[in-house]
């Protein structure tokens, strides 16, 4: 509404608030003139006072656990009726069981292997131009 000269009379600026990097890797806030002040989280824990905080590392490892727990889930019923009735567990369920926990496995070891931030930022699973990245968060999925 106002020209850039009446915003100037009138102490008025244009702030342009650029994107915050991943909170799940860095501590970020906005500066006043909208630029980022970040400091890359600390890859592992810090105990200060007695109080242990996890770091990056054990954070993605509790997602990754967590999310293998969610997909072993899907297919647990199949498991309790093998251990109730004898009944047979599906062959794709229990290869797919099994790609699950060696793909866990190993976002665990790339989690703990990565040198630094930008290793670790590395790992997220990205697509350009159909082409992957990444390891972190793609599954297998249960062949049909």
């Amino acid at each position: 509404m106002w020209t850039a000269e009446e915003k100037k009379a009138k102490g008025i600026s244009s702030v342009f608030l650029q994107s915050l990097p991943d909170q799940r890797l860095y501590d970020s806030r906005h500066a006043d003139d909208g630029s980022v002040v970040s400091t890359p989280k600390p890859l592992d824990d810090v105990t200060k006072d007695g109080i242990k905080t996890p770091g990056v590392r054990s954070n993605l490892i509790a997602m990754v656990k967590q999310q293998q727990a969610s997909l072993l889930a899907q297919t647990d019923w199949q498991i309790i009726r093998k251990a109730d009735a004898g009944t047979a567990i599906d062959a794709k369920v229990n290869s797919w069981r099994s790609a699950i926990r060696v793909k866990g496995d190993a976002m665990e070891s790339a989690i703990n292997s990565a040198a630094d931030t930008d290793a670790v930022a590395a790992l997220f699973l990205n697509i350009v131009d159909g082409k992957k990245s990444g390891i972190l968060w793609e599954w297998p999925e249960i062949d049909d």
